[in-house]
């Protein structure tokens, strides 16, 4: 980790772990690049993910962030460069996107039932909703639900089969502190389960708890780090300063609030 202000444009390009990391890297970006038209969304990102460990993946709006995890689940393609997964499982990635879409009639437990039956592989439904705290109201409709309850849904819609990775698109969005924390403590309990987590959040208090910080702007990575790294690579004295300091012009930081990505 350099301890000057900023990565050079190459370094940018390169955040790949350095052979003292004993950690199995579980999915490989190496130099990935999106376009939608003439806008260039993702320009040559490359990062690994390593098992047991949870990477927040933190930005301003328009950073690339959503684009960059729907490339790691695998919902959507890249332009160039390659990705790899070297997972041999039905369900190798669960993914959960900014704005999941259930059908509000449902129960939660109907709803989890229905996912787990497009898979194959036998599925604890029953599992799923006691990681996330939901067993309380299986039998609660989702309409009924909380904003907050919504998420820990697709939380849990995400774990089903047992993925050895978990991508999750916002999953604090619009959540009140004590709910955030909640969430963030479900992610801790998951990876601590011999799962990569790769999430994304405009939470930089929340992203602080994560086990490695991926600062995205424009497309490109301005640093890549752990929390103490990034906050001590610079004159910083937290996260928030760390990020103020590596995002050209200093847009202004959304905390656990719902934005576009």
């Amino acid at each position: 980790m350099r301890a000057d202000n900023h990565f050079t444009p190459a370094e940018r390009r390169t955040c790949m772990r350095g052979s003292e990391d004993s950690k199995e890297v579980i999915v490989q970006l190496e130099d990935i690049t999106r376009s939608f038209g003439d806008l260039t969304v993702l320009d040559g990102i490359s990062l690994e993910f390593a098992t047991d460990e949870v990477t927040a993946i933190v930005g301003p709006n328009g950073s690339g962030k959503t684009t960059l995890l729907r490339v790691v689940a695998g919902v959507l393609g890249s332009d160039g460069g390659s990705r790899r997964v070297p997972i041999e499982t039905e369900r190798p990635i669960g993914y959960l996107p900014q704005d999941p879409r259930f059908r509000t009639q449902f129960s939660v437990d109907e709803t989890l039932t229905y996912y787990g039956d497009l898979l194959k592989a036998s599925v604890d439904v029953e599992a799923s909703m006691e990681q996330v705290g939901l067993l309380d109201v299986r039998d609660r409709r989702v309409g009924q639900l909380s904003g907050g309850m919504r998420r820990l849904l697709g939380i849990a819609q995400s774990l089903l089969g047992d993925p050895p990775v978990v991508v999750l698109d916002e999953p604090t969005s619009g959540l009140d502190p004590r709910m955030r924390e909640h969430v963030f403590d479900i992610v801790g309990d998951i990876a601590s389960e011999e799962t990569t987590v790769v999430l994304s959040s405009h939470d930089l208090a929340g992203a602080t708890r994560t086990d490695y910080v991926v600062l995205l702007d424009s497309g490109t990575v301005r640093r890549a780090g752990t929390p103490r790294e990034l906050i001590d690579a610079g004159p910083n004295d937290s996260l928030t300063a760390a990020f103020l300091d590596s995002i050209p012009d200093g847009p202004a930081v959304q905390t656990g609030t719902r934005g576009e990505s």
